[in-house]
Formats: C-alpha cells, structure tokens, sequence
C-alpha cells in the first residue's frame, strides 16, 4: 500500500517532484529521465511508470528560464529512450515470452498468442503507434510484437515514428502549455485528463468489442 501512495503522489505532483530532480541532481536529470522513459517502454515489469505525465511536466518545466535544461537535447535524447526501451521490449518478448504461453495454462493460453499475432499481422501499424499513446499498453505492444514475431524491419519502422511522435508532442505540449495560468495551477487535474484521454479509446474499444459480441 505504501508503494501504491507513493507512486499515486508521485503522479499527482510529478511537477513538484521533477523541480525537486532538477534543483538536486541539476544536468544529471537528462540521465534520470532517459531510465524512466527506458524503464517504462523496455521492461515489461514497470508499466506502471507514468511517462505522459513525466513527458508534459519536464516540457513545462524546461519552459521556465531557471531551469537551464535543453528542450531539443531532452527531445532527442527521450526519443532514443523510447526508441531502445520497444527494441529491448521486443527482443526479450521474441526470447522469452512465449514460455509462458503452454498449454492448459489458464491465464497465458496459446489461442491468445494466436490471436494476438492475426492482430498484428492486421493492424500492426496502428497498434504499435497508436500504443505510445496508452498507458500500460505501451510497455507489453512491443512485448507480444516479440512474441508474435512481428517482422523486424517493420516494427523498427513502426517504433521509430511511433517514439518520434509520442516523445515529441507531450514535451513540446508541455513547453508550451505547462505555464498556462490555468494549467500551472490545476496541474494534478490536468495530469488526471491526460491519464484519462489516453485511456478513453481503449475503453471505448472494450465496451464497443462487448457491446458487438452481445
């Protein structure tokens, strides 16, 4: 539970955190914000991390005069995180992620591997770009792309402009929106709508899925 409080404060206050990385760790916040961005998209274990978030609240930040940090730099250096973290996630799906997937498992059966590879093979474009842009999705789209053996080249494609866009939006969004009087002020509300919008199509997508099924 305490990770849990932890981790929800840090999403709400993720302005006030990143002023606190900046002012202690200075030039070094790069370094830090390359590992999360990394972390979210290149390990399958840390979904959890709130990229959107973390990507609007630096470009806002780095808007402001004092905080002497690059906005080109951090978009060039965030995009190849991104980039590296699906490539990563990728490999380690295409090695180790179908031995989960046996037969009589309840959770991981085959005929979800199968399924999931007819919906790459038929929207893998707009799967793998149009996950950057949803939370959770974004960390295991690169994994089962892996495990379904998604031609590489095509993936690598896909990755490439999907990481440029995402990267590149929420940063320079944030630069600048982020010191909107009505953003800075209501700034935990808004990462709540940004969390909330990214999620909305893929609910919308469920509830259509079973409302067809029906």
């Amino acid at each position: 539970m305490e990770f849990i409080s932890a981790l929800i404060d840090f999403i709400l206050h993720i302005d006030k955190h990143l002023i606190q990385i900046t002012q202690e760790y200075q030039a070094w916040t790069y370094l830090i914000l390359f590992l999360i961005i990394f972390a979210e998209t290149g390990l399958v274990v840390t979904p959890f991390l709130p990229g959107d978030s973390v990507l609007f609240a630096m470009g806002a930040l780095i808007a402001k005069p004092e905080t002497n940090l690059s906005l080109g730099i951090m978009i060039l250096l965030l995009i190849f995180a991104a980039i590296l973290g699906d490539f990563v996630n990728y490999e380690i799906g295409k090695h180790f992620g179908s031995r989960v997937f046996k037969p009589g498992s309840k959770i991981f059966k085959p005929a979800y591997l199968e399924k999931t590879q007819q919906f790459y093979e038929k929207y893998g474009l707009e799967t793998i770009i149009y996950a950057r842009f949803v939370p959770i999705v974004r960390t295991f789209a690169p994994f089962v792309a892996g495990i379904v053996r998604m031609p590489y080249r095509k993936f690598g494609l896909y990755n490439i402009v999907g990481g440029i866009l995402w990267v590149s939006l929420f940063l320079i969004g944030g630069y600048f929106f982020g010191q909107i009087p009505l953003v800075k002020n209501n700034f935990s509300i808004v990462v709540l709508l940004i969390i909330l919008i990214s999620l909305l199509p893929a609910i919308i997508e469920i509830f259509w899925n079973k409302k067809t099924a029906s």
